[in-house]
């Protein structure tokens, strides 16, 4: 059956002041965690004096919690209130990263304070990623779930384009400890703006402490994605994705620009800059493209347009213009590929996974998709060393497109809308009947 949510007529969401308040949250958010991003290395670099081994476990660290995803959203499933849960994980992470220009101003910041503030921010989000699932699916009616999602993605993009320039004049004028509280800040507007907004958000099945174990409910909710065919094909696209384009890391992408097609760093940062205005625009045009195209066709065309341009930075030769212009239009279209991959992905989820499991397969596609980036990154450090930069970029751009084989035999590529009206649109379904009708 469908809520009301579901069959509400799709009006503008810039009307729908719940949405403007959640979406103006996540906004301060992301531009607050672009000064993080780029304030805790340089805590380590320059105040700590970290060898790069050390800035590595930094980055590690904070991905970490990820690999527990799977459980950690088997309990957020049974908790009633999500709403509180994305809450608290806001208030934590203000309070966790409040404590580096605490100890900075009283000369005791430790890398030991370092580490443990990544990996307990990186939880705390991993708690904000695993609740949000079911609250936004109860904020957003279905029909609307693609414009959302590219709203909120849009916001992120933006984030990425003015937020390190932001961030590094912060960092330059405060310092890189005192400049964290700009996202301590954003954290606590984030949790004032979620505060008001009411969702109707529906009770367990079995309350919060009957029912089956963790473990056991981790578990269903593993063997749900894997038997669900539209779950299923885009773990394994978003997986292969995830794992090529990490072997192409950012690191390994400046140092091939720098060293095979001798760019400058000017040069360099102005090509990744180009590259987050592609994402931004990408998640503008994600809806108008799924209008046209569908949902499906969206998800296969970003699941190639993302890795595919690797190939055109790999190739680049000729003069300075050339090969900085080749390098830009790389990153320009695979931030589009990424949106369109992303916007629409998203939104398929949401539809398709019954209430009482979106946490649950929101922690198993944390554990699965993010635990594969890390080994990514060190495959992409062997084959850069046996093959050389520019075989491995070019093995990124062909191993990424193949993430389109899993969609293929997949009802994804047929599904046309999420509308609940459309016959070919993705059924949301119940607890036991969550497939798409595919066209």
């Amino acid at each position: 059956m469908n809520s009301p949510q579901d069959t509400a007529p799709s009006t503008s969401l810039w009307r729908d002041q719940r949405f403007v308040r959640f979406w103006a949250g996540q906004s301060v958010s992301q531009f607050g965690d672009r000064i993080s991003e780029l304030a805790l290395p340089l805590i380590a670099v320059t105040a700590l004096h970290a060898s790069a081994s050390q800035v590595a476990w930094l980055t590690a660290l904070a991905w970490a919690p990820n690999l527990l995803a799977i459980v950690l959203g088997a309990w957020v499933d049974h908790r009633v209130h999500k709403r509180r849960l994305m809450i608290l994980a806001d208030l934590i992470r203000a309070c966790v990263l409040l404590t580096l220009p605490a100890a900075y101003l009283s000369g005791t910041v430790t890398l030991l304070q370092l580490y443990a503030v990544a990996l307990l921010t990186g939880a705390a989000a991993v708690l904000f990623n695993t609740a949000y699932p079911p609250f936004f699916a109860h904020l957003v009616p279905r029909s609307s779930y693609v414009d959302a999602n590219s709203k909120l993605s849009a916001s992120r993009s933006a984030s990425y384009v003015v937020g390190p320039a932001v961030g590094g004049a912060l960092v330059q004028v405060l310092t890189a400890p005192v400049a964290v509280i700009a996202d301590a800040l954003s954290f606590l507007a984030s949790a004032a703006l979620l505060g008001p907004i009411r969702v109707d958000e529906p009770a367990t099945a079995t309350g919060e402490t009957a029912g089956p174990s963790l473990l056991r409910r981790a578990r269903e909710g593993l063997i749900f994605v894997v038997s669900h065919p539209v779950l299923r094909a885009s773990l394994g696209c978003a997986t292969t994705l995830n794992f090529f384009t990490f072997v192409s890391s950012t690191g390994l992408t400046v140092l091939f620009a720098d060293r095979v097609l001798g760019l400058s760093a000017g040069t360099i940062g102005l090509a990744f800059g180009i590259g987050s205005s592609g994402a931004l625009a990408g998640a503008v045009i994600a809806p108008k493209i799924s209008r046209r195209i569908g949902v499906g066709r969206s998800i296969a065309a970003g699941a190639v347009l993302f890795p595919a341009p690797i190939a055109i930075a790999a190739t680049a030769s000729g003069p300075t213009w050339a090969r900085a212009g080749a390098l830009g239009v790389a990153e320009f279209l695979a931030g589009i590929g990424v949106m369109l991959f992303d916007v629409n992905l998203n939104s398929l989820q949401a539809s398709v996974i019954p209430d009482g499991m979106r946490s649950r397969v929101a922690g198993a596609y944390s554990t699965v998709n993010y635990g594969i980036r890390p080994i990514g990154a060190i495959v992409g450090g062997i084959l850069a060393t046996l093959i050389g930069l520019r075989p491995t970029l070019i093995t990124v751009a062909v191993g990424g497109t193949l993430s389109l084989l899993w969609l293929l035999p997949s009802p994804i590529p047929r599904i046309r809308s999420l509308a609940p009206d459309d016959p070919l649109a993705a059924d949301g379904g119940t607890e036991t009947d969550s497939r798409p009708v595919p066209r």
